[in-house]
């Protein structure tokens, strides 16, 4: 099953521009003013958008203390699977640690069945990096996960994942052009996005050309229609996505209004042929934590209870 009907996010109390993930995570520009209130209000917006859906969104509020100005991203410390296994996964940023927390896990197995909870976060004493979703993404019909290499996605660390956990690996590296370098993307999730029937994904970014190859013979080979955005489309997170469906079974890709307004009419009628699309306005939080909306988003794919 590629989409659920249940996400998790985390309600800021204390969001902001962190320090310690801009050293390699070029989306994010630090503004002025009441960045908390702000990114409160998108978020409470978003949350009654996909609700309004009949998206089941599970809110839990972040605490002051200890400080986690990015805690609004929670798929990159947890993932919930359809076998009853949450994953806690290892982070770069020494303060986004924190944000591991055992009564969010508790809080899910209220309504969730989970059987295991399995802890990769160790290889953090070794600077070996995992950040979940972000990091990963999987294409769970066809047991494919792609990765592209980072100082947030330690290439042994996700084929040893992949192997745990039955995915096929496609590994690749992807870049991005920030000023006048050509400097790595810091996760998978910010190019590329898989859904049920199709991949959104900037294969500009890919500058290998055998590794673009594999990755757009792998799409193609999973019968999945290829939607190609350009790199200023990527800039604005239109890479940035995530497919979810409601109670009824009703399919939606989520993004934000910043990544909406860069799609061309092309892509968005291939996106419609398949799914309604929710977008929302998320300028904020993209500014300042270099993030958007599926990075909000940890799906639950737990048995219910």
């Amino acid at each position: 099953m590629q989409t659920t009907d249940t996400v998790l996010m985390i309600e800021p109390i204390a969001f902001g521009f962190n320090e310690q993930t801009a050293v390699n995570n070029y989306f994010q520009v630090q503004q002025e003013g009441n960045v908390q209130e702000k990114a409160l209000q998108e978020f409470k917006s978003f949350v009654d958008k996909l609700k309004s859906k009949g998206i089941n969104v599970i809110t839990i509020k972040d605490t002051i203390d200890p400080k986690t100005p990015d805690s609004i991203f929670p798929n990159n410390w947890v993932s919930f699977h359809q076998d009853g296994k949450a994953v806690l996964y290892p982070m770069f940023a020494e303060n986004r640690r924190l944000e591991r927390r055992e009564d969010i896990i508790n809080q899910i197995k209220e309504q969730f069945e989970v059987k295991e909870v399995i802890d990769y976060s160790k290889t953090e004493t070794e600077n070996k990096y995992l950040e979940g979703t972000g990091s990963m993404i999987f294409d769970h019909d066809h047991m494919i996960a792609y990765g592209s290499v980072s100082l947030r996605l330690d290439e042994a660390l996700f084929r040893k994942f992949c192997s745990e956990f039955g995915f096929t690996p496609v590994v690749f590296h992807s870049y991005q052009t920030a000023g006048e370098e050509r400097l790595p993307i810091y996760h998978t999730n910010v190019m590329m996005c898989v859904a049920d029937q199709f991949v959104v994904v900037c294969l500009g970014c890919i500058d290998d050309k055998a590794e673009r190859q594999n990755v757009v013979e792998t799409i193609k080979n999973s019968g999945k229609e290829l939607i190609e955005i350009s790199e200023e489309q990527m800039q604005h997170f239109a890479g940035n996505m995530l497919q979810v469906q409601n109670n009824s079974g009703e399919k939606f890709l989520v993004m934000s209004q910043s990544a909406y307004s860069s799609l061309n009419k092309n892509q968005v009628f291939d996106i419609e042929k398949h799914c309604e699309i929710i977008y929302s306005d998320l300028e904020t939080i993209e500014t300042n934590g270099g993030g958007s909306a599926r990075c909000m988003l940890a799906e639950v794919f737990l048995p219910k209870k």
